[in-house]
């Protein structure tokens, strides 16, 4: 894939196997809320379809040139994306910047789209936001870590302690 190279190789190895997890785990999210903030300072999330993800964490998303949160993605480029399934939570900080090249969206176009941009790929106000990764965070309880976090969890309860979270389980990390 283009874009940034991997950087993990450079990364202690906890870090390391944080960043795959981060991109393992946010790889095949269709759907990220997206988080901007308007002039005032106060913060708008919505929805968005990912129109493709890149193996350094960076992601488009298309969306109209036309849209409020255009305005403030040009007087705040930092936004944050997050993601969530019944077991699964990650949020990734960065920037984002308007792309209207039209062979990048060309290239990224989803017929899934006719229904916002009924002109299709030409559409005048069709456009891209590139997100661009800056750092991320996860917490991951599915499949046996989920059983093992439930079983300590439990067993903090009876035992009057307090549960935390294990290794692998969360995770930071610096793209």
């Amino acid at each position: 894939m283009a874009g940034r190279p991997f950087r993990y190789w450079s990364l202690p190895v906890a870090q390391t196997n944080a960043y795959e997890h981060l991109y393992d785990l946010v790889k095949d999210f269709r759907t990220a809320m997206l988080v901007t903030k308007d002039a005032g300072g106060k913060l708008h999330a919505r929805p968005m379809s990912v129109a493709e993800w890149r193996a350094d964490a960076d992601a488009y998303f298309a969306t109209s040139i036309a849209s409020p949160k255009m305005a403030e993605i040009e007087t705040d480029p930092e936004v944050l994306i997050s993601f969530q399934s019944g077991s699964q939570f990650a949020s990734i900080s960065g920037t984002a910047r308007i792309v209207r090249d039209r062979a990048v969206i060309h290239r990224l176009w989803s017929d899934a789209w006719l229904a916002w941009f009924p002109a299709g790929k030409d559409d005048p106000s069709l456009c891209l936001l590139k997100f661009e990764a800056r750092e991320g965070e996860y917490w991951d309880n599915s499949g046996l870590k989920g059983v093992r976090y439930l079983f300590d969890g439990v067993k903090a309860v009876l035992q009057g302690e307090k549960h935390d979270v294990h290794a692998g389980q969360h995770g930071k990390v610096r793209l």
